[in-house]
């Protein structure tokens, strides 16, 4: 499973891309709007930093304007992928973009029908919106495993995007569900990387080299080299 970063904060993105692990950036009109910055210049910037799919959803409720909106998204740069909402309109903009070769995210799906739907409408994603399921007291988990059984059976190729991930435990529940990639807000994150059983480990470590003499690498690397 791969993971895409959920945000738009510019800060945010570049410090977690750098762990070398962040394969695509999602984001929303909410999220966007949270930054407060353009949004167009904010696509192009995470475009620039992360190098994968970003995705840029439409704001039109009519198929032209989706297909209109998309077009343009598309050229902001060639990573975007045009985000689209699962209703009628939206599918009918999937499947036009999807055969002017636009790759497409489609966003806000609940049940597998729906992710089926998108996925014969030509959908490059589908995002599952897990936690949001579980707050309706159904299982968010159950939808990913679902789908990817769907999707399996019938040879398609949509990719499966568990979003609305709230925990380090949805995200491994999705991984092993078959989601192909979950899109992961930076708290989340951090708590995927950050166990008290690490940082005691690396402080144990790190006291016990300070009793070595000669604590520096680098200088005995290089008189090692030296000696050859």
């Amino acid at each position: 499973m791969k993971f895409f970063i959920d945000t738009a904060n510019i800060e945010l993105i570049k410090q977690i891309n750098a762990w070398g692990c962040v394969a695509g950036v999602t984001t929303n009109p909410s999220l966007i709007a949270k930054e407060g910055g353009n949004f167009i210049e904010t696509i192009y910037q995470i475009c620039q930093i992360v190098d994968g799919p970003v995705s840029a959803e439409v704001i039109a409720q009519d198929t032209a304007g989706m297909v209109k909106e998309g077009k343009k998204l598309a050229q902001v740069h060639e990573q975007v992928i045009v985000k689209v909402p699962l209703t009628a309109t939206g599918l009918g903009a999937v499947r036009q973009l999807t055969d002017l070769g636009i790759k497409t995210n489609v966003t806000l799906c609940f049940q597998p029908a729906q992710a089926l739907l998108a996925a014969r409408a030509g959908a490059t994603y589908i995002s599952p919106f897990v936690g949001r399921v579980d707050d309706i007291c159904r299982d968010g988990v159950q939808l990913i495993q679902e789908i990817a059984t769907v999707y399996e059976q019938g040879d398609i190729s949509t990719q499966v995007l568990a979003a609305s991930i709230r925990s380090p435990k949805h995200v491994m529940e999705c991984a092993l569900a078959g989601a192909d990639v979950a899109t992961v807000p930076p708290a989340v994150f951090l708590k995927l990387l950050n166990h008290p059983l690490t940082d005691k480990g690396n402080a144990a470590f790190l006291a016990d080299w300070a009793t070595v003499p000669d604590r520096d690498i680098i200088g005995q690397v290089d008189k090692f080299l030296a000696r050859k």
